[in-house]
């Protein structure tokens, strides 16, 4: 007579395959976020009436939305602490720059680059002024026109056999 054992599954085969977690299959925990208070909603909700903003005052009106900093009447914070510093965020100039390399690789047989090259290329918009700087090789001689070249930018150009031509920038 035949030994007949059950078979009983192991403990692999028997769990459930593992879920590969991505963004489409997230969701919370069930029991860690409670639903909304749904406000106004009648009677029955258990929030009608003044739909929890109390009886009166500012607060239960409509449109009672105050400042940021508001604090009830009181000198705000922002008042009563002292101002320091300075910022000359009015006249302060924001260039748009470029690099040597970036020169060197779109204007490969040019041997003259001036602001119109440059917008005509993409490299530039709008009317701010351009700044050249100094990041990476120059292998040729060239003649750059910009608002602006910073000491190194300046100094790669000449040493290469070019011309670095300050132009006047014109007010936007």
């Amino acid at each position: 007579m035949e030994n007949k054992v059950p078979k009983t599954k192991t403990p692999a085969a028997t769990a459930a395959p593992k879920e590969i977690i991505s963004l489409s299959n997230l969701e919370p925990v069930p029991g860690s976020r409670r639903r909304p208070i749904r406000l106004g909603m009648g009677e029955g909700s258990g929030t009608g009436q003044t739909a929890t903003r109390g009886q009166k005052g500012q607060r239960s009106r409509s449109g009672d939305g105050k400042l940021v900093g508001f604090e009830g009447g009181q000198t705000p914070l922002i008042r009563r602490i002292p101002k320091r510093g300075f910022t000359n965020g009015l006249f302060k100039i924001v260039y748009q720059v470029i690099d040597l390399a970036t020169l060197d690789r779109v204007f490969k047989n040019k041997a003259e680059i001036t602001i119109e090259d440059l917008r005509i290329h993409n490299l530039i918009k709008g009317r701010k002024p351009v700044k050249i700087l100094a990041d990476g090789e120059l292998k040729r001689a060239i003649k750059v026109s910009a608002h602006g070249f910073s000491a190194g930018a300046k100094e790669k150009i000449e040493k290469a056999g070019g011309k670095a031509e300050v132009v006047k920038a014109v007010k936007a």
